[in-house]
């Protein structure tokens, strides 16, 4: 078995590496480590411990875009439903123009 100082940086050979990670057994340089759970990991063990439990929250990152799309047409289709509204319950003589032409008739 080989001692910490005289390994290399598994992504940097050029590096002396300064610490060894748990789960994959490669020694790495400051730069290519991280603590994560209190101990020192690689980025690429990182990378798969987290993506494992990522899963879920990818769909519930998708559930929720879907709910806030669905939320968004529906506040959209309300808004415009209402406009529509508030323009038919206007009288005709609005929408011909022909109000507009009393009121500058009148003294």
């Amino acid at each position: 078995m080989q001692h910490l100082a005289q390994q290399r940086c598994h992504h940097h050979l050029a590096r002396e590496a300064v610490a060894r990670c748990p789960e994959c057994a490669r020694f790495f340089c400051r730069e290519c480590i991280t603590e994560h759970d209190d101990r020192v990991i690689c980025a690429t063990c990182l990378k798969k411990i987290t993506g494992a439990s990522g899963g879920r929250k990818q769909r519930l990152r998708g559930v929720m875009t879907l709910a806030y799309a669905l939320f968004g047409f529906l506040f959209l289709w309300m808004f415009f439903y209402c406009i529509g509204q508030g323009l038919l319950s206007m009288p005709s003589s609005f929408h011909e123009g022909t109000l507009w032409k009393k009121i500058q008739d009148e003294p």
